[in-house]
C-alpha cells in the first residue's frame, strides 16, 4: 500500500505490517460494535473501544505469540497504537472526530498484562500434586479370574 510505504519513510518507528494490522483491526472491532448498531449507520470506534478491540484482535490471529510480534513491529504500548492512528489519519487513511485524540491511547492497558495473562494457567484452580493426578489417572481394571475387590476367585 503506497499510503503506508509514503507513512513508514516519514516515520521509521514501525513496522508497515503494524498499520496494515491496525487498520484489520479497525475493521474488526467495528464488526463487533456494530452488531448492536442499526443497519445502515455508520458508527464512529473510540479510542478505547479500538484498544480493546486490537487486544481481542492480536490475541485471536497470533495467539501467545502477540506480544512477540507487536514487539518486533515497534509497538510496544497502547501510545505506540495511538501514533500509528494518528500518522493514518494525518495520511488520509482514517478520519477523526474533534473529540479524538493521541491522549486516549495512554495507559491503555500493560502489554504483558494484556497478551500474556490468556495464556497463563487459571490461577484459581487449586495445585494438584503430582501424586493426586496419578490417583485420578488411575483405572480400575478388572483382570479375568479375580473379582471387583482385587481378590483371585
Amino acid at each position: 500500500m503506497q499510503v503506508i510505504k509514503e507513512i513508514c519513510r516519514r516515520d521509521s518507528r514501525y513496522h508497515p505490517r503494524s498499520y496494515v494490522f491496525v487498520l484489520e483491526a479497525l475493521d474488526y472491532t467495528g464488526k463487533k460494535l456494530n452488531k448492536h448498531a442499526l443497519e445502515g449507520a455508520e458508527r464512529h470506534v473510540s479510542g478505547g473501544e479500538l484498544l480493546e478491540g486490537i487486544r481481542a484482535y492480536a490475541l485471536e490471529q497470533f495467539g501467545p505469540m502477540a506480544l512477540t510480534v507487536l514487539d518486533n513491529w515497534g509497538v510496544r504500548t497502547t501510545e505506540d497504537f495511538g501514533e500509528i492512528v494518528f500518522n493514518l489519519v494525518e495520511a488520509g487513511k482514517l478520519r477523526k472526530t474533534d473529540q479524538d485524540n493521541r491522549k486516549d491511547f495512554v495507559h491503555g492497558y500493560n502489554f504483558r498484562e494484556a497478551f500474556t495473562r490468556p495464556f497463563l494457567p487459571d490461577q484459581t484452580e487449586p495445585c494438584m500434586l503430582v501424586t493426586d493426578r496419578k490417583q485420578k489417572s488411575k483405572k480400575k481394571v478388572k483382570r479375568k479370574g479375580t473379582r471387583d475387590d482385587g481378590r483371585k476367585e
